[in-house]
């Protein structure tokens, strides 16, 4: 049975690394919380390396910048690792067949601010679906869009029977109090369509790869992921070989009807979306 926890420090001594989920975790996109940074700088303290593990479509430079811009100190982690930087190597360097047939000429779903997925890996930009060899797929390009304000550019590219590459396997996410959808609700749809799509992120192993050669190569029943999704967080983790701590207080909450739900109800949820359930939960994080 998934065990609840009254804080982190509780099983800390179990791990020698975290891997942490950053939106719906650490901060809501306009915030952090106090009490999630005060776990990981005491995990620190304590001597685990705590790695920043992010859906978010941006290299790391990126993130690290929008967190010093949230007041996120530094010295509470030590990595981070991003779909977007995962996305940015197949791109910038493809080792597999299909990366290395996508072409050069990109179209980018998405806001500017997720630029950085694309810029310097020698593709041509293009503004035009009818120009592009493929689409990079970051997201909404306003938080307040709906799935369906996309229909129509999703048809056109499958008229042009263009890949996809979606750099945010995450269905939604808070901004501050809001749910906004992301680039994997649009990759869904495109594949529901009829679109070939790859993505980059949790819970896909190629993310875990690169977080154990950031890590050094850890056991994994050493390292606990955690994070606010079981299907991106927990799944991931659990498929990694690692243990999962799931954040009740995220983009659940609203189905369970409060941020501390029974055991029972996390593993009927898991078991509903046929995913592991998670080692532990806790309503937020906090030591």
């Amino acid at each position: 049975m998934t065990q609840r926890l009254s804080g982190l420090g509780a099983i800390i001594g179990n791990y020698d690394a975290l891997l942490v989920d950053l939106w719906g975790c650490v901060h809501n996109g306009v915030e952090p919380f106090p009490a999630a940074v005060d776990a990981l700088g005491r995990a620190t303290a304590a001597g685990v390396t705590v790695c920043l593990l992010s859906n978010g479509p941006r290299r790391v430079s990126a993130i690290v910048k929008r967190l010093d811009e949230m007041g996120v100190p530094r010295d509470v982690y030590q990595h981070v690792v991003t779909s977007g930087e995962a996305t940015w190597r197949a791109l910038s360097s493809p080792t597999d067949a299909w990366h290395k047939a996508l072409g050069r000429r990109c179209y980018h779903l998405g806001p500017d601010r997720d630029d950085s997925v694309r810029q310097d890996a020698g593709l041509e930009i293009v503004t035009k679906l009818s120009e592009a060899d493929f689409i990079v797929n970051t997201g909404t390009y306003d938080n307040s869009d709906v799935l369906g304000d996309y229909e129509d550019r999703l048809q056109e590219a499958l008229k042009f029977k263009l890949p996809m590459v979606c750099a945010n396997p995450d269905l939604v996410v808070h901004i501050g109090d809001d749910l906004t959808i992301c680039a994997g609700l649009i990759a869904q749809r495109y594949e529901a369509l009829g679109g070939d799509v790859a993505y980059h992120g949790k819970p896909y192993p190629s993310v875990y790869a690169m977080c154990f050669e950031t890590l050094g190569g850890p056991e994994p029943k050493r390292v606990l992921g955690i994070g606010d999704a079981i299907r991106t967080d927990v799944a991931g983790a659990k498929a990694a070989g690692c243990d999962a701590l799931f954040l009740a207080s995220g983009i659940y909450v609203d189905g369970f009807g409060t941020s501390d739900p029974a055991p029972e109800a996390v593993v009927a949820k898991a078991k509903e979306e046929q995913h592991p359930a998670p080692d532990y939960f806790m309503p937020a994080l906090a030591w």
